[in-house]
């Protein structure tokens, strides 16, 4: 059975068998199953890993079997499940177990996907899709946490708390917690307690200055040179990170050669890359040609050397990662 996202509140999830929970959005999935699947129950909750529920598959069963004679109410939460757990789940459900339900939470699943298949058509069962936010969706999340605490806030100071979010509501949800406990101290919240309060601006940090400047957002880059305070001993780590990121920029031109699409380029590649990184990886791979990469690693090695030598190194950095 699938269950929207605007439905959520109005479910009662503990008449389910199992629910999925599948998608990119994270900190939304971490909230639901915190606020509406566990909080009111009162039995015992227990939480795996897919791999350990596959490598200890009958056990599990075997011991929700022998619970279910003294009646006890047990919840099973596995974490970062695939497809792989579908045997499981199908095994769980044809012993029809009672007194135990089960919540898989896994991340995205194609359509294709027989798990995601098995949850959509059973009525016993609950689907949720988790689409990732947008600053549209964390505004309205903002907003309806402001109201509920009233918190005297402007609209302008909610924009800058979830734009420094950047897109993850679980960011967004620590710093609005930060705020409530703000007020018990100010009456009203102003941009300059934002800038002082959170600590999302350090987050940026090296690896976000490192993806965009190789996808070529110099307005990203700008922003991120001017919220962080880099010294001279952070040169090292920044060349490293970069080196480190062209490199891999360079095998995946490489894989591009043989595969042409992007998209199987990035799924392909092993170790696997963020899905957070995905979309800045693409850029990536569409602004630099093979012949640009090389010279950049040829660049950056030299300009290693270079720093290491250097009392002013972070302007030799600060001027590589300004000009392309």
């Amino acid at each position: 059975m699938i269950i929207k996202s605007f439905e959520i509140n109005k479910v009662k999830f503990s008449k389910f068998k199992s629910i999925l929970l599948y998608g990119l959005n994270k900190g939304f999935k971490e909230e639901v199953i915190k606020t509406n699947i566990s909080l009111d129950f009162s039995g015992e909750i227990i939480r795996y890993e897919e791999s350990e529920v596959l490598e200890n598959n009958d056990a599990i069963i075997e011991s929700f079997i022998n619970g279910s004679l003294f009646a006890e109410l047990k919840m099973m939460i596995v974490s970062r499940c695939s497809n792989k757990i579908l045997s499981f789940i199908e095994e769980f459900l044809e012993r029809d177990i009672s007194n135990v339900q089960i919540v898989i939470n896994s991340e995205n699943l194609d359509k294709k996907s027989k798990l995601r298949a098995l949850f959509e058509k059973d009525k016993k069962l609950a689907c949720i899709p988790f689409y990732e936010d947008n600053n549209q969706s964390l505004n309205i999340f903002a907003i309806k946490f402001i109201k509920e605490k009233n918190i005297k806030i402007s609209q302008e100071t909610i924009n800058l708390i979830v734009e420094r979010a950047r897109g993850d509501r679980s960011n967004l949800n620590n710093e609005l917690r930060k705020l409530e406990a703000l007020t018990l101290t100010r009456n009203k919240i102003t941009q300059e307690d934002i800038f002082n309060l959170t600590n999302l601006a350090e987050d940026y940090g090296i690896f976000e200055l490192v993806d965009n400047y190789l996808a070529k957002n110099k307005m990203k880059v700008s922003k991120i040179l001017n919220e962080n305070n880099f010294v001279n001993d952070d040169c090292i780590l920044i060349l490293r990170t970069l080196l480190n990121r062209s490199k891999r920029l360079l095998k995946l031109k490489n894989i591009q050669k043989e595969k042409g699409n992007i998209d199987e380029v990035i799924s392909s590649y092993k170790p696997s890359i963020f899905w957070k990184e995905k979309d800045l990886v693409k850029q990536q791979i569409k602004n630099w040609s093979e012949k640009e990469i090389k010279k950049k690693i040829y660049e950056i090695s030299n300009l290693e050397i270079l720093t290491k030598k250097n009392t002013s190194s972070i302007n030799l950095v600060s001027d590589l990662i300004s000009n392309y």
